[in-house]
């Protein structure tokens, strides 16, 4: 057994409400820019003051006060961006209720989360006027359509002319958005989930359950006050907001907003980054592409793997790591130090090779009824197959546990959420009457504290001998193979033979296979299947019998995925 894994926690600034962040970071680190923007495409990067961004929180949330009553609704429509972040806390800090929306989604499902939540003012982006214009006028509730952009339409008001309103308002000695009483207890953010199969439930967060997340998440991962971070992934996700935005007002770092997705080599680029916020599956891109250009010739292989050998055999810290591993780390822009991976399971052994080569890269646990973070890895005390730790102030159980002492996650504590809006059944069934969220997630806490997360309870397989199957347990090994891009497994029942046949459907990386096959053209539908049932009889031999894949289909496009870049399972 390790060493007590919660030692030597970091210290942390109490906070108690969204306004708190804000202010806190005013007083304590007002020399940091909040974030780093761009005016146009493709231009230089543009701090903004910690000093202007609390002021324009101030100003909009006066106008907001000032045109619909405290308590509400107001919905965000747009991509990342400055206006976002202001209009989040603007919101929040003595509004009412803000509700973040996918910026992907469709016109339906805009339409239908609007009405849900009985919005009053939407604050959208151009670039989702084309959407916008198909809900406008069908949604009851809605007072006013605001547009982040200047635009030539009389239906819609300018955020622009808003925010002066506002301004004129607070300079003028209005008081009533600066001094409005915030209740942490009252339903502040309303965000619908991306669930890969069921109807999206509307979570309720409260403001305390964001507070307590971050204290308890900042207490157990040191985040340097000079850290600078790149926003890659989408802020209506409570991973992205809650850990990539509102934690890094609370801390006082720099945020610097990515163009999108196309962009992330040249952002990473020009903003020099020192940490991160990733899905596995944008790490394990960045593997391949290194991997790739390593192997390409036999010279550069070896002399990574010999460098590799000699930093872990000399123990060196990270920032000696970081000057021996310098080609690669000058892909992250130079002074990358911190990698933090959540929403999936990630490859341990492509967390390890990060490691190995400087990079201090951790894992966590969330959902976004937990506000989100459950578990994390801390940066003294981490296992790379593991989700991570329970943050501090969370009962974390096992329920149920088979003799394996596999068992449903239940959790206990202030960022559980409230409940599912409008939605008893729902609740009723995911927060039982000791106030335990059950997350549908299925695993054991190891004899040092950690969480082990084996699978979905919705997605396992019933073997005929009654044994569970974990699809993830599978689809992990066959992520091993350079082959497999990506893979669902499943239990498809044979009525004839009175049996339920795991079945692995593989997407294949076919660069990786015409490079086994010697060719540039494309592979014949055999030749791929030949390979790939190498390699699943390789992923079977470390399997128990009653998991052993019996059936391979084969893909040749990718899997549907929900804007988080989770598989739509079906």
């Amino acid at each position: 057994m390790m060493k007590d894994p919660y030692a030597n926690l970091y210290a942390i600034t109490e906070i108690h409400d969204l306004r708190d962040v804000i202010k806190h970071r005013v007083k304590d680190f007002p020399q940091n820019p909040v974030f780093l923007v761009k005016e146009k495409r493709g231009g230089d990067y543009v701090p903004i003051s910690t000093e202007k961004y609390d002021h324009d929180i101030d100003s909009l949330g006066t106008y907001f006060l000032n045109t619909v009553e405290k308590g509400a609704r107001i919905a965000i429509f747009a991509e990342t961006r400055y206006e976002w972040y202001t209009t989040y806390l603007a919101v929040t800090n003595g509004t009412g209720c803000v509700v973040p929306l996918d910026k992907e989604l469709p016109v339906d499902d805009v339409l239908n989360m609007l009405t849900r939540a009985e919005v009053e003012i939407l604050v959208f982006a151009k670039s989702k006027l084309d959407i916008v214009n198909q809900v406008y006028g069908k949604v009851d509730t809605m007072k006013y359509w605001i547009c982040m952009d200047e635009i030539d339409d009389d239906r819609f008001l300018y955020y622009g002319d808003c925010m002066k309103i506002g301004e004129a308002k607070l300079a003028a000695g209005d008081k009533i958005f600066t001094e409005a009483t915030i209740d942490p207890e009252e339903m502040t953010i309303l965000l619908f989930t991306s669930g890969t199969t069921a109807k999206s439930k509307a979570v309720m967060l409260c403001q305390r359950n964001i507070c307590k997340n971050l204290m308890s998440m900042f207490s157990m991962l040191y985040i340097d006050i000079n850290e600078v971070w790149l926003s890659v992934l989408p802020l209506h996700h409570t991973y992205e907001c809650t850990c990539g935005f509102l934690g890094q007002v609370y801390r006082g770092t720099t945020v610097a907003i990515c163009e999108g997705l196309r962009y992330i080599a040249q952002n990473i680029q020009e903003a020099k980054p020192t940490a991160i916020l990733m899905v596995p599956v944008m790490l394990e891109l960045f593997y391949k592409k290194i991997m790739k250009n390593v192997n390409s010739d036999p010279k550069k292989a070896k002399k990574l793997q010999t460098a590799i050998k000699l930093a872990n055999t000399l123990h060196l810290s990270n920032k000696m790591r970081r000057k021996l591993f310098k080609q690669i780390h000058d892909v992250f822009g130079g002074r990358m130090r911190l990698i933090i991976l959540g929403g999936a399971p990630v490859n341990p052994q492509i967390l390890k090779f990060f490691q190995d080569i400087g990079f201090l890269c951790v894992q966590g646990y969330g959902l976004t009824e937990c506000a989100p973070i459950l578990a994390l890895n801390r940066d003294v005390a981490f296992k790379n197959h593991a989700a991570g730790l329970p943050l501090p102030g969370c009962d974390v159980k096992i329920l149920d546990p088979d003799e394996d002492g596999i068992g449903e996650f239940i959790s206990k504590g202030d960022n559980n959420f409230l409940g599912y809006y409008n939605d008893p059944e729902n609740t009723a069934l995911a927060l039982d009457k000791d106030g335990y969220y059950h997350t549908g997630d299925l695993g054991y806490i190891d004899e040092d504290g950690f969480c082990i997360i084996t699978g979905r309870k919705k997605n396992v397989i019933i073997a005929k001998n009654g044994k569970n199957v974990f699809p993830e347990e599978i689809e992990y090994l066959l992520s091993l193979s350079p082959y497999v891009a990506e893979s669902v497994v499943s239990g498809v029942e044979d009525k004839v033979k009175d049996d339920i046949v795991v079945t692995a459907t593989i997407f294949p990386d076919l660069e990786e296979i015409k490079a086994k096959l010697g060719t540039e053209e494309d592979p014949t539908e055999e030749q791929i299947m030949a390979i790939l049932k190498e390699v699943v009889t390789a992923t079977n031999e470390k399997l128990e019998s009653y998991k052993k894949i019996k059936n391979t289909v084969l893909r040749m496009t990718e899997f549907e995925k929900n804007t988080s870049k989770k598989i739509k399972r079906y």
